[in-house]
């Protein structure tokens, strides 16, 4: 089929092209490749010979080939798995660039390219030569959309950073249950932009949707064993084609174009209502998973260039997935870019953030700052002003780099994680038992005002830029609410007998494990979320809220519910009063960072140490009075106040005061020149707050935590109730 007068495809898959299409496929040491086009007469299999082949991409244009058409590939060449060559022309393979997708994958003997018996277990040496067409997902070829559908720079809400809240989100999880969503749209792409859902998003304050995985998935093996699911999407099994679970029926039966229609109106609509979407993607792993897995795609094609080997070319996971995808390698990187590039020009996506980010910046000696996938990120126009976050870490050697990205990409910082949950949960369960803080590194308030001045010490100063996206809950872990509920984890229905999810100290059930009908305990627990999230909300960052956490979600105690494609994980809108009242707080709080600029404003002054960096902040104690070196480093001193100063640039000025202790304390408001009068805002232990906030949203009012008491002039006593956070500002 190859003809001489043409050009080589451009670019890897299927190309729709004038008279046909164009194919390429990267299987660099192969013998042979064979497009196997599906809908032949009959239904029968028609094998066409890709011979165009140059620095192992084999190509050919095929005339009549249309979209549509449902197709993989079968590779020949050697079979020699120690050595990575593990070709098997048995085996229909996806291509990793297919943009739909037909089929599910059914478990059998016959997706395997290594002899397996029924309970999948076998021999690594021994090729299976049964068929695996039947039982393996199609690639569908789907052409590029119309120019005048292509979503263009200028129909982008291109929120600046300094503006952006991030929400993240499941795509099922936030509409299964939402009663303003047509039971037909819930727990799908159409479904999430939705009014009920851009009301919900808009009036709460947020400007990023980040959705969790929706790059076509495949459950593990194991979970399908037991009958389980990989509800979270960290499983990938193409990295071009949308999840087609995630579209509604309708889309669904009218085919892989219909899905991806669905999701690009999704993101139009969102975009409408001047909300941003960020995918998170997992290019750092595929759902082949170790050796022992089934032989879907990559492995078949080129196990030896896609999947990462150590120095005696043994795979080599650094991911804790089973395997990793080679970044070293430019095809690995070149995939990667193509897919980014796909999602942005024609499904228009606003960014990415990146799931385990060090395993695709590991070179030849681990991590590497200048790696050249991190280099085309920075440079490639297509994704130029799209937001990139990176997941800083993996589970490999050295694996830890928060921090050392380079821009533009930010950085999720579990440092403030840990520093805040430390502040307000760990202390109080040592205050509670008893015992006293801990002097130790992450702990008191040197850590605590590190963290609300933007870290600092972890992001280089130099930089002069927001780079930290703070939480406090991600999806893996405890919710907002479980953190002050539960002191273990309860993954019993996670089938692994609870040892899988974190074991983390950093959460306080305040004194029962789990419900409990006790006034005391649970007014602790409310107090506590809403430290949690006005630190989140106030501190100098990117703030990212998990879905539900402003309404209370709980997961029962699972930390760890990637396979809880259920009420677990789904958000719950049937709201109780004290859920109404954390709504409320959080619509508060995010509207006082809208209203004060200083609140989103701000970054590290180079030559400063990290608590002193941030020139327009001040820093006081419980009497009003510059905190000292001593004071710094005194463990008894749980009272600190931060004036985020707005003098200079001819902004409000803003107190944020806390008292991480059991006592109460009368506090001495700072007196500072130019700042006579400061007007209480919020108060995270206002009394009564959780009814008047409930009446205030009937009411359509104002939440009452933000009216408060008259203003107080400077030097005057503000009473600070225990373990609680108050903000004030200057009129």
């Amino acid at each position: 089929m190859s003809d001489p007068r043409r050009p080589r495809p451009s670019q890897l898959g299927v190309s729709v092209v004038e008279g046909g299409a164009d194919v390429a496929v990267f299987a660099a040491h192969a013998d042979a490749v064979e497009l196997c086009l599906l809908d032949g007469p009959g239904g029968t299999e028609v094998r066409i010979p890709l011979l165009d082949v140059e620095h192992g991409v084999w190509s050919a244009f095929v005339p009549g080939l249309r979209a549509g058409t449902r197709y993989g590939f079968r590779v020949h060449g050697r079979w020699e798995p120690e050595r990575g060559l593990r070709h098997n022309p048995a085996k229909l393979l996806l291509d990793p660039y297919a943009r739909g997708l037909d089929g599910e994958l059914v478990l059998r003997p016959e997706v395997y390219a290594h002899a397996v018996d029924a309970s999948l277990t076998g021999d690594l040496t021994q090729r299976d030569e049964r068929d695996s067409a039947p039982f393996v997902p199609h690639g569908v070829v789907l052409g590029d959309l119309p120019a005048e559908l292509a979503v263009g720079a200028g129909e982008r809400p291109q929120v600046p950073w300094a503006d952006t809240v991030v929400y993240e989100a499941h795509v099922v999880g936030l509409t299964r249950s939402l009663p303003g969503v047509p039971p037909e749209l819930r727990g799908t792409y159409a479904g999430l932009a939705h009014p009920a859902v851009v009301e919900h998003l808009t009036s709460l304050g947020v400007t990023t949707v980040e959705l969790l995985p929706v790059h076509a998935k495949s459950t593990e093996p194991v979970l399908r064993q037991r009958g389980a699911v990989n509800y979270w999407g960290y499983s990938t099994l193409s990295f071009f084609a949308p999840e087609p679970g995630y579209a509604t029926a309708a889309a669904r039966a009218a085919g892989p174009a219909a899905v991806r229609e669905e999701l690009r109106r999704a993101v139009r609509d969102l975009h409408a209502a001047g909300l941003e979407v960020v995918l998170d993607v997992v290019y750092n792993h595929t759902c082949e998973v170790g050796q022992d897995g089934p032989c879907l795609s990559w492995r078949g094609l080129d196990d030896r260039t896609y999947y990462l080997r150590d120095a005696a070319g043994r795979p080599f996971d650094v991911t804790g997935c089973g395997n990793s995808l080679d970044f070293r390698s430019p095809r690995v990187v070149q995939l990667a870019m193509d897919s980014l590039r796909y999602w942005v020009s024609q499904v228009g996506v606003d960014g990415f953030r990146f799931d385990l980010m060090t395993t695709l910046a590991r070179g030849r000696e681990g991590f590497v700052p200048d790696h050249p996938f991190l280099v085309a990120l920075a440079t490639d126009p297509v994704l130029a002003g799209t937001k990139l976050i990176a997941e800083p870490w993996d589970v490999g050697p050295y694996g830890w780099r928060t921090g050392q990205f380079p821009a533009p990409l930010v950085e999720w910082n579990d440092r403030f994680r840990d520093g805040v949950r430390r502040f307000w949960l760990s202390d109080a369960r040592e205050a509670a038992a008893g015992r006293g803080v801990p002097d130790a590194p992450g702990r008191g308030l040197r850590e605590m005002a590190t963290r609300l001045a933007g870290s600092a010490d972890t992001f280089d100063p130099q930089r002069g830029r927001l780079t930290s996206v703070n939480f406090v809950t991600a999806h893996d872990g405890f919710t907002l609410a479980d953190l002050t509920a539960y002191d273990r984890k309860h993954n019993e229905a996670n089938g692994e007998g609870n040892r899988d999810g974190s074991d983390s100290d950093t959460s306080f059930n305040h004194g029962v494990e789990g419900p409990t009908d006790d006034e005391g305990v649970l007014r602790e627990r409310r107090r506590s979320q809403r430290n949690l999230m006005a630190t989140l909300l106030l501190s100098t960052g990117v703030p990212m809220i998990t879905a539900g956490d402003e309404l209370g979600r709980t997961q029962g105690g699972n930390n760890n519910a990637y396979c809880q494609d259920d009420a677990i994980s789904w958000v719950d809108w049937e709201l109780e009063p004290w859920q109404r009242a954390l709504l409320a707080d959080t619509r508060a709080l995010l509207a006082l960072r809208r209203e004060y600029a200083v609140l989103r404003l701000g970054g590290a002054v180079p030559g400063r140490p990290p608590r002193e960096s941030r020139h327009d902040l001040l820093w006081f104690g419980a009497d009003g009075a510059g905190m000292s070196v001593e004071r710094w480093h005194d463990p008894a001193q749980r009272v600190l106040q931060m004036l985020v100063d707005g003098r200079a640039i001819g902004e409000a000025s803003v107190l944020v005061v806390l008292n991480g202790w059991r006592d109460a304390v009368d506090v001495a408001l700072p007196v500072v020149e130019g700042v006579e009068k400061l007007l209480p805002r919020w108060d995270s232990a206002a009394p009564a707050q959780e009814a008047e906030q409930e009446a205030g949203l009937e009411a359509g009012l104002e939440p009452a935590a933000r009216r408060g008491p008259s203003a107080l002039a400077a030097g005057a006593h503000l009473p600070l109730a225990p373990w609680s956070v108050r903000v004030l500002a200057t009129a």
